[in-house]
């Protein structure tokens, strides 16, 4: 229950921080907004305000705003998003995924003044860290850490030895020697997960695959970084625009190698899923649930300017195409187009979602 509340109150924090910079560009370009929706209809609760219907809808994946003529209608009414200038439209369209860079650049810049656990891979960030541990980054599938339930970010405290005494490494290294010093024994180990110490016995193969190590974990020595508010800024933008970044690479590596290879890079995940990884994130601490959230809220601005139909970005691309060719697609076209689309977009999310089923079970 805890974990879908938390899951709730991050997806309607994406959803109206989207939603409202479409929300404050259509005001500011005088187009008449009729409804700020927060989640899919059936409607729960609304109360209007000048000509402005403010509503909780029941389904909460979601939310909208509804401008008069977004669809292409009431192109004659100057009020009207179709009457709207070119520039004056692409600003509305390009607002929500802006409003979630910033939401991002907010949550890591706060992070990075009240500090946020981060890898110590260099001198310079190892002489600031403070409450240094070792932590889990990676879990092959199929290996004894995974079948030991071992989570990401479980911190490594030590072994517990068969006379009762505790073996506490202080780096990976350490960690690394002592599986491999162990090769074919089942080992008693220690981790942190939040704030519950637990004991879990895993397997250190004497053979394992390349690249896994006798347990199969990747491990990291992280530590908790903080700076004065002034470098916490520059830190945030700087942190927002390589996760960026990032995740713009790791869109293309996913259509890359669908469309020439058949087949999807790494696992999707649906609104189960992303539940799941919410809840342990809020279990683990707040900085990671703010790291979190940043992440998520950076892959629903990109993803949202991809130039597909039925989002943002395909939306633009149709608004080019109409500055090109010097009148608007055929209201029909677009719709059908669209339509099309978001039934593709539905059927991905009720096949992640199925994924999501099976993997949780």
């Amino acid at each position: 229950m805890i974990t879908a509340l938390i899951f709730i109150a991050v997806i309607g924090l994406l959803v109206v921080v989207h939603e409202f910079g479409h929300f404050i560009m259509a005001k500011r370009a005088g187009m008449r907004v009729d409804e700020f929706g927060f989640g899919f209809p059936p409607r729960v609760w609304s109360i209007k305000k000048g000509e402005t219907t403010y509503s909780i809808n029941l389904i909460p994946f979601g939310g909208f705003v509804k401008v008069l003529g977004e669809d292409g209608e009431e192109r004659s009414d100057p009020r009207s998003f179709g009457a709207g200038t070119t520039l004056n439209r692409f600003y509305v369209l390009v607002a929500g995924v802006t409003m979630n860079f910033l939401l991002a650049v907010l949550l890591l810049t706060l992070g990075s003044f009240v500090g946020l656990r981060v890898g110590v891979f260099d001198e310079a960030t190892a002489q600031i860290a403070k409450n240094k541990s070792i932590q889990v980054i990676s879990i092959a599938p199929n290996s004894p850490a995974k079948d030991a339930d071992l989570r990401l970010l479980d911190q490594i405290i030590g072994f517990q030895n068969t006379d009762g005494t505790t073996y506490t490494p202080s780096n990976v290294s350490e960690v690394q020697n002592f599986t491999s010093a162990n090769a074919g024994k089942n080992l008693k180990l220690i981790i942190k997960r939040g704030n519950e110490q637990i004991i879990k016995e895993v397997l250190a193969r004497q053979n394992p695959p390349q690249g896994e190590g006798q347990m199969g974990i990747a491990l990291a020595v992280t530590g908790v970084v903080s700076y004065p508010w002034y470098e916490a800024i520059w830190r945030g933008v700087y942190s927002a625009s390589i996760m960026t970044l990032n995740v713009v690479f790791g869109y293309y590596e996913l259509f890359r190698t669908l469309f020439t290879e058949g087949k999807l890079i790494a696992d999707v995940s649906g609104p189960i899923g992303i539940a799941n990884i919410t809840g342990q994130a809020a279990r683990i601490g707040f900085s990671y649930l703010m790291q979190l959230v940043a992440l998520i809220s950076i892959n629903l601005a990109v993803l949202n300017i991809l130039p597909l139909p039925a989002l943002d970005g395909g939306r633009i691309l149709f608004l080019f195409i109409e500055k090109i060719k010097g009148s608007p697609i055929k209201k029909e076209v677009e719709g059908w187009i669209n339509a099309t689309s978001f039934a593709l977009l539905i059927a991905l999310m009720i096949y992640v979602t199925i994924k999501d089923i099976i993997n949780l079970f």
